[in-house]
């Protein structure tokens, strides 16, 4: 499956973006998807995501309550909609997608195999 991540931008404290991450290739069916994020000198963190089955989401502890996932499965796509934006969400974002892994590992970005390119969110104060 190739993925293929957008709608990054700038935005002040407080506002909103929703991030697509499009499938092409292969539907979602059967892969996790996960919303990642990597600051400048951090490490890469899960943010977000489905599991394989898409019974159940995810949601790292610092952006529950003001972020959701969703997916459009018409559109083969899943969405990350990010409200009430701080300064420290400012990192590069990554959709990825893998169809092996198991649930302990899902916000382990290492064992994910298919990643979109990233797309920037800058938050500013």
């Amino acid at each position: 499956v190739q993925l293929q991540a957008f709608g990054g931008g700038l935005v002040q404290a407080g506002g909103s973006l929703r991030l697509s991450c499009a499938a092409s290739g292969r539907t979602f069916r059967g892969y996790a998807v996960g919303w990642f994020r990597q600051a400048p000198g951090k490490e890469r963190e899960y943010v977000a995501g489905y599991s394989r089955t898409g019974g159940y989401t995810y949601y790292a502890d610092s952006v529950k309550a003001r972020f959701t996932i969703s997916r459009d499965n018409a559109q083969n796509t899943v969405y990350l909609q990010m409200n009430n934006l701080k300064p420290e969400d400012t990192a590069v974002y990554y959709c990825a997608a893998d169809n092996s892994i198991i649930q302990s590992s899902i916000r382990d970005y290492k064992q994910y195999h298919h990643w979109g390119q990233g797309t920037e969110v800058t938050v500013s104060s």
